[in-house]
């Protein structure tokens, strides 16, 4: 494909080698992969990515390998056998990013430590995901996206009042190292190219390191300050927002409903939608701070308004009033979802097996260089041939 056409994607040129699986490394290559960049999975003999049987399987493999795993090339290399790690050195030599999730300390003891590999590589970018990061004194303890997430205080607060923390429902916090990764590579590659020099052909490389972690603790807001300024413990608050009044999720007659409705004409807006003009006009509502102080009765007024209605007839009263709202989705309520399909949030793929699978939609949307699904999930070793031949070596698909 010509490189220059927009199709190509803004990332194409660009090549990485994953070292990576299950999460964390894969989503971050899953990324740059849907924007053109193109990525030689490694992946060990036998079974391959654990990835590969996890959760719902189709005729064995998991149909969310079709989502992490789209767009890249699987190559069977044992990280273990010295002569394959001689292989991988070779394919890093001619790359651009490496990205990798081991515990710290595993490619030093392979001899593929970012110092050896950027001696004959200097332009190199090298993505290092784990648990406490590479340095600390928590570096070399085993780290997973949930343990992180308590780490990095997001757990705490997932819980109603007095309850026992709850997950978040995906691996949040894999996903959000994922993509601290990504934008750490962006930055990382502006950079070399800025540093490009007779001495640095391709420009100085550099690693990105992210621990799982301190990617869920940089986005959990005021947490931290207020703690610092004021001695407060941000404590479990359920589905409400603590210290933002309005926002909470509200029962109606046949399920549930989010109401977003503190701006401070929004909530004036809400209040004449639901009846209750009394609270629209009362000047200790009119900012943030009143509203907090009485956000119980704000509440109970907005539960008597949805509990007498259905969730069709409450989204259509506050659409029509301009207040932020929505019913609490099923993975059912996205497929059918119009606004989904029409932003192409939905796409449809053919499996290796033969099975056509709806998956989640290119994020986020270019306007000149949109990203695409250019190939499915790649089989066990299923590029292995044809990426080693350009080497010169020979070898089997799966062995």
């Amino acid at each position: 494909m010509n490189e220059s056409a927009p199709s190509a994607g803004p990332l194409a040129g660009l090549k990485v080698v994953e070292l990576g699986q299950l999460i964390a490394g894969p989503f971050a290559t899953k990324t740059l992969a849907d924007f053109g960049a193109e990525v030689i999975k490694i992946e060990p003999p036998g079974a391959g990515d654990p990835l590969r049987q996890w959760r719902l399987l189709h005729k064995g493999t998991s149909v969310w390998w079709q989502v992490q795993s789209r767009n890249k090339q699987s190559v069977v290399l044992d990280l273990r056998q010295a002569d394959d790690r001689s292989i991988v050195r070779r394919l890093i030599d001619e790359a651009d990013i490496v990205v990798e999730n081991f515990k710290p300390g595993t490619l030093e003891g392979w001899g593929l430590s970012y110092e050896e590999l950027s001696a004959t590589n200097p332009g190199l970018l090298m993505l290092r995901i784990s648990g406490y990061g590479q340095s600390g004194p928590y570096r070399d303890r085993p780290g997973f996206g949930v343990v992180a997430e308590a780490m990095g205080g997001l757990r705490h607060l997932t819980a109603e009042p007095g309850r026992v923390p709850v997950r978040v429902g995906v691996s949040i916090g894999d996903t959000l190292a994922s993509l601290h990764g990504v934008i750490g590579l962006l930055m990382a590659l502006h950079h070399r190219s800025r540093t490009v020099s007779d001495e640095a052909p391709k420009g100085r490389g550099q690693v990105v390191d992210v621990a799982l972690y301190e990617a869920v603790f940089n986005c959990m807001e005021s947490l931290l300050p207020e703690y610092s300024a004021f001695g407060v413990v941000r404590e479990p608050a359920g589905s409400s927002l603590p210290g933002i009044a309005p926002s909470n999720v509200y029962a109606c007659r046949d399920g549930h409903v989010l109401v977003a409705g503190n701006g401070d004409s929004i909530f004036r807006r809400l209040m004449t939608a639901i009846g209750r003009d009394d609270l629209a006009q009362d000047p200790q509502l009119a900012g943030n701070t009143g509203r907090v102080a009485r956000v119980a009765e704000i509440d109970a007024a907005i539960g008597d308004f949805t509990a007498r209605r259905s969730v069709a007839e409450v989204l259509e009263a506050l659409t029509a009033a301009q207040v932020p709202a929505g019913r609490i989705y099923t993975a059912k309520d996205i497929a059918e979802d119009p606004h989904y399909r029409a932003r192409g949030m939905i796409e449809r793929v053919t499996t290796a097996d033969g099975l056509t699978l709806e998956v989640p939609g290119i994020v986020p949307r270019l306007s000149l260089t949109p990203g695409r699904i250019a190939s499915a999930a790649p089989t066990l070793g299923q590029h292995t041939q044809a990426v080693l031949a350009v080497l010169g070596v020979k070898r089997d698909a799966t062995t």
